[in-house]
C-alpha cells in the first residue's frame, strides 16, 4: 500500500508528530494471513482487530487470531507488528517459537467485527437509521487509530474483494461524533448501538428508536425509554419486538405506565398485553378505562377478533352540507393527531350513515368555496364491524389505504381501522 497524501485536518485532533500515515480500512485486512517473519511462516488470519477505547480515537492493542476446530485462539499485541502489507500482516515470532497466548478480553477494549461491523448507528441527521459496513483505520509510526466508520455500500463490496471498483462515494463518520451510549455496556456485550446525542435520538421515528432500544439492554435501554415523553414512548413501545416491550414494560412506574398506554389503541393494547407475562398484564389492565379493559379482554380471549373489537374512535366525519375552507378551518383548529384526519368521512342527514370520504390530500388541493359533497368520492370503501383480521388485511392490501372506516349493516360508521395495527401484525402475532 502507497502512503496517502490526505491532509491530517481531514481528521481533526489526532496526536502530533505522526509524520507519514495512510489509511486502511477494517474489511480488507479482515481475514489478511498473519506471518511471523516471512510469507512462508503463516500462523494464521486476521479475524479481528482488538482496540483500547481512548480519547479522541480508539488505538489497536492487538491482533485477534481464531483457529477453529477447538484449537485455542492467539492474541499478537500490536507492538509486535512489524509491518501490514498487501499480501499478509508481519508480526515478530512469539519468544521461543511457541504460539502466541490465548485472546483474553480486558476492560475498555472494543473488537472491531464483533462489536461494531453490521452494528446499528444512528446517522447524524437524526432521521435515519444506518449501518456500519466498514472501519476507517489510520495507520501511523506503527500506531493503528479508529478514526471513521463507513456506512456505505462501499464497505459491503470491500468485503466482497471488489473495493477496487469504487460503486459509490465513501459515507465517513468521524468516531468523535459516535460514541457508545456506555462505554462499560459496549464492552461488556457482544451488541453495541452507537448515538451521537440523546437529544437526536429523541427525534428519531419510532421505527428507528425501537430498533436502536433493541440494540441496547438493561440500564441504557430504560435511560433511553425514560428520555421519550409519553407520546413517543408509547410509539417507540408499539414497534418494538416482544422481548424489548416486555423488558421496558417490567420496569415501569405505575404513573408513567398509564400515561403510555393511554397513548395506544386498542388494537396496539392487545398486542402488547398478548406478550406479556401474565402478572404484568393484569397489572396494565387495572391501569385503563373499563371499557378499554373490556375490549381488549375480549380480543385477547377470541381466537378471530372483530373489526369492532379492533377499531379505534380517532376519526373525523362531517355532514356533507358545507364548504372546503370551512372544514379545512376546523381541522387545522381541531388539535387532532395528523393521522387520524388523513381521510374526513361524510355523513349523511341523520349524522352517521357514511356516504362519502375525502382524501386530506385532495381537500387541500381543492377550492375554498367547492361544496364538501363536490368532492367527496362515493361509495366508500369500509370493513363490515363483524369482519376478522384476515377480511381487514386483504381490504389493506387490495386498496392501499391508510385507514378504513367500519359500519354496521345499515352502513353508519362505528369507528376506523389504521393499517398499522393490522398489517405490521399487532394483535395476533404471538398466536401465529
Amino acid at each position: 500500500m502507497q502512503l496517502q497524501t490526505t491532509p491530517v485536518a481531514k481528521v481533526p485532533d489526532l496526536p502530533p508528530g505522526l509524520g507519514d500515515y495512510r489509511f486502511l480500512f477494517f474489511s480488507e485486512l479482515l481475514k489478511r494471513p498473519v506471518c511471523a517473519g516471512k510469507i512462508r511462516d503463516r500462523i494464521g488470519r486476521l479475524a479481528d482487530l482488538v482496540f483500547a477505547l481512548k480519547e479522541p480515537y480508539p488505538e489497536a492493542v492487538g491482533i485477534y487470531l481464531e483457529h477453529g476446530w477447538g484449537k485455542p485462539t492467539e492474541f499478537i499485541p500490536w507492538d509486535r507488528v512489524v509491518k501490514v502489507e498487501d499480501d499478509a500482516v508481519f508480526v515478530k515470532p512469539a519468544d521461543g517459537g511457541a504460539a502466541y497466548p490465548p485472546f483474553t478480553d480486558q476492560p475498555g477494549w472494543i473488537l472491531i467485527d464483533k462489536h461494531l461491523m453490521g452494528r446499528t448507528i444512528l446517522d447524524m441527521d437524526g432521521r435515519r437509521t444506518e449501518v456500519v459496513n466498514d472501519v476507517h483505520l489510520l495507520e501511523a509510526k506503527g500506531r493503528l487509530l479508529l478514526v471513521h466508520v463507513d456506512t456505505s455500500f462501499n464497505g459491503i463490496v470491500r468485503r466482497w474483494g471488489l473495493g477496487g471498483l469504487g460503486w459509490i462515494k465513501d459515507n465517513f463518520i468521524s468516531w468523535k461524533y459516535v460514541q457508545p451510549l456506555s462505554v462499560e455496556d459496549a464492552v461488556s456485550t457482544d451488541k453495541v448501538s452507537l448515538s451521537v446525542t440523546r437529544r437526536q435520538l429523541i427525534e428519531l421515528p419510532s421505527e428507528d428508536l425501537a430498533d436502536a432500544l433493541e440494540e441496547l439492554s438493561g440500564e441504557e435501554q430504560q435511560a433511553l425509554f425514560s428520555a421519550l415523553d409519553s407520546e413517543k414512548a408509547a410509539e417507540t413501545l408499539a414497534e418494538a419486538e416482544p422481548r424489548a416491550q416486555r423488558q421496558l414494560i417490567a420496569n415501569l412506574r405505575k404513573e408513567r405506565a398509564r400515561n403510555i398506554l393511554s397513548e395506544l389503541s386498542v388494537a396496539q393494547l392487545a398486542d402488547l398485553f398478548s406478550v406479556l407475562p401474565h402478572d404484568d398484564k393484569t397489572e396494565l389492565m387495572e391501569l385503563l378505562p373499563g371499557e378499554a379493559a373490556q375490549r381488549i379482554q375480549a380480543i385477547l380471549s377470541e381466537r378471530e377478533a372483530t373489526a369492532r373489537a379492533l377499531m379505534s374512535s380517532e376519526f373525523v366525519a362531517v355532514p356533507k352540507e358545507g364548504k372546503v375552507g370551512a372544514l379545512l378551518d376546523s381541522v387545522r383548529r381541531s388539535g387532532r393527531d395528523p393521522q387520524s384526519v388523513s381521510y374526513i368521512y361524510v355523513v349523511g342527514d341523520d349524522g352517521h350513515t357514511l356516504v362519502g370520504v375525502i382524501d386530506l390530500r385532495e381537500l387541500l388541493l381543492a377550492r375554498d368555496d367547492a361544496p364538501i359533497a363536490e368532492v367527496m368520492v362515493s361509495p366508500v370503501v369500509s370493513a363490515d364491524e363483524d369482519d376478522v383480521r384476515d377480511d381487514l388485511v386483504e381490504i389493506f392490501a387490495k386498496y392501499h389505504y391508510r385507514m378504513i372506516p367500519v359500519v354496521d349493516r345499515k352502513d353508519r360508521i362505528l369507528g376506523v381501522i389504521y393499517f398499522n395495527d393490522i398489517m405490521k401484525g399487532l394483535v395476533t402475532r404471538a398466536k401465529d
